[in-house]
C-alpha cells in the first residue's frame, strides 16, 4: 500500500545525502533556517494527465512545501477554470492511487529529477507516460504574469515530434504563430524549449498560449492544451 507520508520520508533522506563533504561544527543550540519566497510546482490532473500548477510559498523547505500544496488541492479558480482535479489524499497516512502517485512523483521530481522513491521502489517521470499529455508545457504555468518575449519550456510525444503554438493577446488577437520540433517523439518524449516573437499587448489581462498538434489523418486540432497567462501592457 503506498502512502504519501512514506515517499516524502525516503526523498528527504535522499535530499539530505551529499552535498557539502566538509566538516560541520557540533552546536547544542537549535538553529532556524530563514523563510524566503519560492516559486515552485505542483502537479494536479486535467482530463487524467498531470498538469503543473505555480505556487508561490514562503518556505525553507520547498520539497515539504510542495507536497503540504499538493495535499491541499486545487484552488477554487484552478477547479473552476481549468477543471483540475487531484488523487492524492489530504491525508499524508492515506493510500495513494496510481494518479495520485504520478501526482506527488512529478511534484517531488522537480527538486530530485533522476527519481523518488515510494515503498523502496524508484520511480521516474517515463513510469507515468499514461498520465502525461502529449504536450506537457512546464513553463510558463496557468495565470503565470509574463513578459515580451515568451520563453516556453516542457516536453513532448508526438508524431515526428512537431506541434504548433499559438500566442493571443488580452484582446484574443493571435501576435505569434508557429511550430516546434521536439528533441524527439512518435513514441518517445523528448524536450523542447523555444521563445516567442516579441509582442504587445492592448491593456492589461489575460492572454493564452494554445498548443496542439495537427492530426496526420484530417488536420484537425488534437493534443490541444490552452494556457491562460496574465500580460501586463507596457507604458
Amino acid at each position: 500500500m503506498r502512502r504519501v507520508v512514506l515517499a516524502v520520508a525516503v526523498v528527504l533522506l535522499a535530499s539530505g545525502c551529499g552535498g557539502n563533504d566538509e566538516a560541520t561544527p557540533t552546536d547544542t543550540g537549535t538553529t532556524t533556517t530563514p523563510s524566503e519566497t519560492v516559486a515552485l510546482k505542483v502537479y494536479w490532473l486535467r482530463d487524467g494527465k498531470v498538469w503543473p500548477a505555480l505556487r508561490e510559498v514562503e518556505t525553507h523547505d520547498p520539497l515539504n512545501a510542495a507536497v503540504d500544496q499538493l495535499l491541499a488541492g486545487p484552488t477554487k479558480q484552478e477547479r473552476a477554470d481549468l477543471g483540475l482535479t487531484t488523487k492524492v489524499p489530504t491525508d499524508r497516512d492515506s493510500e495513494l492511487p496510481e494518479a495520485g502517485l504520478a501526482q506527488l512523483v512529478y511534484t517531488l521530481t522537480q527538486f530530485l529529477p533522476h527519481s523518488a522513491e515510494v515503498d523502496g521502489v524508484p520511480y521516474t517521470r517515463t513510469d507515468f507516460e499514461e498520465y502525461t499529455p502529449a504536450i506537457l508545457v512546464e513553463s510558463p504555468l496557468a495565470f503565470e504574469e509574463v513578459t515580451s518575449p515568451l520563453r516556453v519550456t516542457g516536453t513532448a510525444n508526438t508524431f515526428e515530434a512537431t506541434f504548433n503554438y499559438e500566442l493571443t493577446d488580452t484582446d484574443g488577437k493571435i501576435v505569434d504563430e508557429n511550430f516546434v520540433t521536439a528533441t524527439s517523439g512518435t513514441g518517445t518524449r523528448g524536450t523542447f524549449d523555444f521563445t516567442t516573437a516579441p509582442f504587445t499587448v492592448p491593456f492589461d489581462g489575460v492572454g493564452e498560449l494554445i498548443v496542439f498538434e495537427l492530426s496526420a489523418k484530417d488536420g484537425s486540432r488534437i493534443n490541444l492544451v490552452e494556457i491562460p497567462l496574465k500580460m501586463t501592457k507596457e507604458d
